[in-house]
């Protein structure tokens, strides 16, 4: 049984430098690839009903747009290169939903760029990378 492979990606350079560190791994080891994009999103917010409705639609249109610019380019040139890929957009906290989604995917190995976001940003609320290498249950690859 080949390994399993996350990349989180994020439209940055960082993130690209990941999908390709990952698609050498793969090319090498016949690994299966999951390039993962997640919207940021908190359920934690009071809404109507009719905002609920106009949310979720909203959230639709995210998930679609997300896959349509970001992962599904990179997917398709992955398996054009001739490697296992799919791509998954969910909403949720970044770094926990990248770690639900590896364990139930069997991934071995969540890679990511070591800085897709503000050093302003990562500094004040913590970075991806930094939470996911304290909690995920599997190997965390940052590239730089």
């Amino acid at each position: 049984m080949s390994s399993v492979l996350m990349v989180g990606v994020d439209g940055s350079t960082c993130g690209e430098r990941a999908v390709e560190f990952a698609a050498r791994r793969a090319k090498n080891s016949g690994a299966r690839l999951y390039i993962t994009y997640i919207i940021e999103w908190s359920p934690f917010t009071f809404s109507t009903a009719m905002e609920n409705a106009e949310r979720h639609q909203r959230r639709e249109e995210e998930i679609q747009r997300a896959h349509s610019e970001i992962v599904d380019p990179i997917v398709d040139r992955l398996k054009a290169e001739g490697l296992d890929a799919e791509g998954l957009v969910r909403h949720g906290h970044v770094a926990d939903t990248l770690n639900s989604l590896a364990k139930s995917k069997g991934v071995v190995n969540i890679i990511l760029g070591r800085q897709g976001t503000s050093k302003l940003k990562a500094h004040v609320f913590g970075s991806v990378g930094s939470r996911l290498v304290q909690s995920a249950e599997c190997a965390v690859t940052v590239v730089p």
